[in-house]
């Protein structure tokens, strides 16, 4: 009997050795954004009417059919990733995922029309806010629990690399819309506070999840993405809403300082490109583009045309656009992106960002 029960402990004692060593081995990364950083959530959100499921979303991307990302190839997120070694995580809602998965890979929360704010992006009808990602990570978390065990839980998930990357929505989609009572309830300074504060009390509570190594992206300027030229009255970009995005990037990258130092063991890196960014707008041919203000899958001159749908008309030269759609950056956009923020989190070490996966043969397409 005896024998029995220490072969017992020796066993069970092997088996939760192999798992912690096996998360110590393993490091992943969980992704909590918008559409900038979706791959497919919204896609099975049945009622989601913010979805990139359509031709020619993923062109550019493995069998070049729709695959959820919003753009032609890869997000700033997979260059990332890429680079420093990181495997790229699953949808949460991937009918693949389970747990073995998560340990391998990590997930992705990230959910088109998603904003730090719950009431950001509701006319989309369906879409994870940033306190909705949370949630679904607590339950990610006991998922993981019951198949670990507390302690080596904990270790995976304080190992792991966790990037947060939302705020455009809470403007474009709820702030500098009329129809949305943040438009009236705040002025532009008082607004960008709601948001630090909320911004705040979210990653106090990923960090007392685990969340230890943490990105935060800021955000572009957004004034001069198409559908905000277009809605202008001059087709320029609109400068509210680019100091905004300055104004945000400024207040977030201090509420990083200052919980970096409060929190232990945080280690808080925020990734500003709007110069990078802005210089590409303004001066597109110094960094190889051709295109700057436009989308390379509209439907020609009918604009805003909201979505890429296989009536669109596609451009010459998908490398030469910045823009994709009326909202999100190309692949070639993503990875300059990606480039400047892997300089600013000081990734020196890095890889060079992988190369867009094997196009698939466009349709026939024309210059607009």
């Amino acid at each position: 009997m005896k024998f029995k029960t220490a072969l017992g402990l020796l066993l069970v004692s092997s088996l939760v050795g192999v798992a912690i060593r096996g998360c110590n081995g393993k490091v992943v990364q969980f992704i909590f954004g918008d559409s900038l950083s979706d791959v497919g959530n919204n896609n099975r959100l049945n009622m989601s009417l913010a979805q990139a499921s359509l031709p020619y979303y993923g062109i550019d991307f493995g069998n070049g059919l729709p695959n959820g990302r919003f753009t032609n190839g890869r997000t700033v997120a997979d260059i990332i990733g890429d680079s420093t070694g990181l495997p790229r995580p699953p949808a949460l809602l991937d009918p693949s995922l389970d747990e073995k998965v998560i340990l391998e890979n990590g997930v992705n929360y990230a959910s088109g029309g998603g904003g730090i704010l719950n009431q950001t992006g509701t006319y989309f009808i369906q879409r994870f806010s940033l306190w909705k990602q949370i949630e679904l990570f607590q339950g990610t978390i006991e998922l993981i629990k019951k198949r670990l065990g507390k302690q080596a839980t904990d270790r995976f998930f304080q190992d792991a690399r966790y990037v947060v990357a939302l705020g455009s929505n809470d403007f474009i989609n709820n702030y500098l819309m009329p129809v949305y009572a943040d438009s009236w309830r705040y002025n532009d300074q008082t607004f960008i506070k709601y948001l630090m504060e909320t911004l705040q009390q979210q990653l106090l509570v990923l960090h007392k999840l685990g969340a230890r190594k943490l990105m935060v992206f800021g955000l572009g300027p957004m004034g001069c993405i198409p559908l905000q030229r277009v809605l202008s009255t001059t087709g320029k970009c609109q400068e509210r809403a680019n100091k905004l995005a300055l104004s945000f990037n400024k207040a977030a990258s201090k509420l990083l300082v200052d919980l970096e130092t409060q929190l232990p063991d945080a280690s808080y890196k925020f990734g500003d490109a709007y110069d990078v960014v802005d210089d590409v707008i303004r001066n597109p041919y110094k960094y190889g583009f051709d295109n700057a203000d436009s989308p390379c899958c509209s439907l020609g001159n009918i604009r805003p045309a909201l979505t890429c749908t296989p009536a669109s008309t596609l451009c010459g030269d998908r490398s030469k656009y910045v823009f994709w759609d009326e909202y999100h950056p190309s692949d070639s956009a993503n990875e300059l992106i990606a480039k400047e923020l892997i300089k600013k989190f000081g990734f020196m070490g890095a890889d060079s960002p992988s190369p867009a996966p094997e196009a698939a043969s466009a349709p026939s397409p024309s210059d607009e």
